[in-house]
């Protein structure tokens, strides 16, 4: 029950220390240097980032995007070595980060992130968001 409640609070202090307070360190702590995360490239037949060099390359171009993110916790389940949030987040589109202009469009889009933790650092992630819902609130893709 320990280590079930350990990988809750790791995961909810990624989201808030890597993503609301922006701070660097915290995942350079948190991400084994041979971590996987999927769900990040759009490219799906590129291979997925491994280790935090790598995931940060992905976090700056969307805090870069959306340099006022803010993601909430909702949910949070726990089994095994594995913590699963169910994550709501908002910003502000300012950034060309993503390949589109910034429309100064406030976005707000939900997704879920699964995480396999080892020694109280992520050693495999897997990411969805709603990417679509992302793109038509930043007019990089228009309705049909």
């Amino acid at each position: 029950m320990e280590a079930l409640d350990s990988n809750k609070t790791l995961i909810r202090r990624w989201f808030e220390e890597v993503w609301n307070q922006k701070r660097e360190a915290t995942i350079h702590q948190l991400i084994a240097p041979d971590a996987i995360v999927y769900g990040l490239n759009p490219d799906k037949s590129a291979p997925p980032p491994r280790g935090a060099e790598a995931f940060l390359t992905f976090w700056r171009q969307f805090c870069g995007a959306f340099p006022d993110i803010h993601v909430t916790v909702d949910d949070v389940i726990a089994e095994r070595d594995l913590a699963c949030a169910r994550i709501s987040f908002t910003g502000t589109h300012h950034g060309h980060h993503l390949g589109v202009p910034p429309t100064t469009n406030r976005i707000n889009a939900t997704g879920l992130c699964l995480v396999r933790w080892r020694n109280g650092q992520v050693v495999e992630a897997w990411n969805e968001f709603d990417a679509l819902g992302l793109m038509l609130q930043t007019k990089a893709v228009r309705p049909a």
